[in-house]
């Protein structure tokens, strides 16, 4: 049983409270009987998981509509419920709030009215085209490219390590515009079946799920499909990983806590030289090692989220911080849950080996371990301090 005393800490209200059990108690029913055949059809079982959560209502927490904002805290709180449960509808859920940032934060109303409906209710499933085969976190270096031609724009170029390629309804692709400048981005919705783009590689990674390249080649879209301003797509990209990157770290949080239990549990039943390994000093300091890196992850975290849904405009500091420390904790934790268990963390499908692997990516995906510690760095020489205020 998952320690839920954080629940109590002053970073949440009631309501807060009673989504975690009622999403909780969801995922038990709803997630866990699909979790064994995941990686029979990935695809497949994506489109059921965001089907579900669409059903369940939980995606409206991801994809404000109706007046609603984002409220940090509580997509932190449902990617590490869900994270607990199943990686990939951690995976699935966090994809339909990511891939519709952009729209969330600064579409247009038509494209909210035409697209955060659909996301919400699991009827549509969008894609975040930022990284590129030379451009992953150096996003300036990106070469793709759109122009203005006549009514609408013409996109050229590749993406590639995108999620939800291949069973995206629609793209939000981020390209630079070169007579504008030398900084000057732009981001566009293209729906999948336009016929300038096409999906020209499925890549397979340690824990599958839907990924792959992006092609885009004379893919002329309408002049509505704009994001934001033309000339300020970065800063469409980065205030959107900005909401997200804490959610990150809720994740790989979710993941710790569900191999710490894991441990416990194996712990107090396993004999060793006549008595439970629970017993054993040396298991104890590893347990005691990991719980406090699980309470720290949970700090940090809900300190960024907290600190958003209190009213800063940028938690780039604490966002930064949430994500680093939580996704490289959460590889400790599981790491010494696998040791733990000795071989049977190693068996294939077992819970804890299945974290191993999917715990790997998130110390990478929105902002690897190195670029973290450098805004890190670039926020306290700037004089970007925490206490509730940022200066990302």
């Amino acid at each position: 049983m998952p320690d839920t005393s954080f629940l109590s800490w002053p970073f949440f209200d009631e309501a807060h409270r009673d989504l975690a059990r009622d999403l909780d108690a969801w995922c038990r029913d709803q997630i866990a009987p699909l979790a064994e055949h995941e990686d029979d059809d990935v695809d497949g079982a994506c489109r059921e998981l965001v089907r579900r959560l669409g059903q369940g209502g939980w995606l409206r927490r991801a994809v404000p509509i109706d007046g609603n904002r984002l409220d940090v805290r509580s997509l932190c709180l449902i990617r590490e419920t869900l994270g607990r449960h199943s990686g990939l509808a951690d995976f699935a859920f966090a994809l339909q709030g990511l891939g519709s940032g952009p729209i969330s934060l600064f579409g247009s109303p038509e494209q909210r009215e035409t697209w955060l409906p659909r996301v919400a209710e699991g009827l549509a499933i969008p894609a975040f085209a930022l990284s590129e085969a030379d451009a992953g976190s150096d996003v300036g270096a990106m070469t793709t490219t759109a122009r203005q031609d006549g009514d609408g724009w013409v996109l050229d170029g590749a993406k590639t390590w995108i999620s939800n390629a291949g069973i995206a309804d629609f793209y939000i692709v981020f390209c630079r515009l070169p007579k504008m400048g030398e900084r000057a981005f732009a981001a566009f919705l293209v729906e999948a079946g336009n016929p300038g783009l096409r999906i020209t590689e499925r890549i397979e990674v340690l824990a599958p799920h839907p990924l792959g390249t992006v092609a885009l080649e004379r893919c002329r879209v309408p002049a509505g499909a704009l994001v934001g301003e033309a000339g300020k797509g970065l800063k469409v990209a980065l205030a959107t990983l900005d909401v997200f990157r804490p959610t990150v770290g809720a994740a790989a949080l979710g993941f710790a806590r569900r191999a710490l239990d894991e441990a416990l549990g194996h712990a107090v039943k396993r004999m060793a030289f006549g008595k439970p390994l629970a017993e054993h000093q040396l298991t104890q300091a590893r347990l005691a090692d990991m719980a406090v890196d699980v309470d720290a992850s949970a700090l940090l975290v809900y300190r960024a989220a907290w600190t958003r849904d209190a009213g800063a405009e940028r938690i780039t500091r604490e966002a930064a911080m949430a994500k680093l420390f939580s996704t490289e904790a959460a590889q400790r934790v599981i790491d010494g849950a696998v040791q733990l268990l000795g071989g049977r963390g190693v068996v294939a499908g077992a819970p804890v080996e299945r974290l191993y692997r999917e715990v790997r990516a998130l110390r990478i995906y929105e902002g690897t371990s190195e670029i973290q510690r450098l805004v890190i760095a670039g926020q306290i020489l700037s004089g970007g301090g925490s206490g509730g205020t940022t200066n990302g």
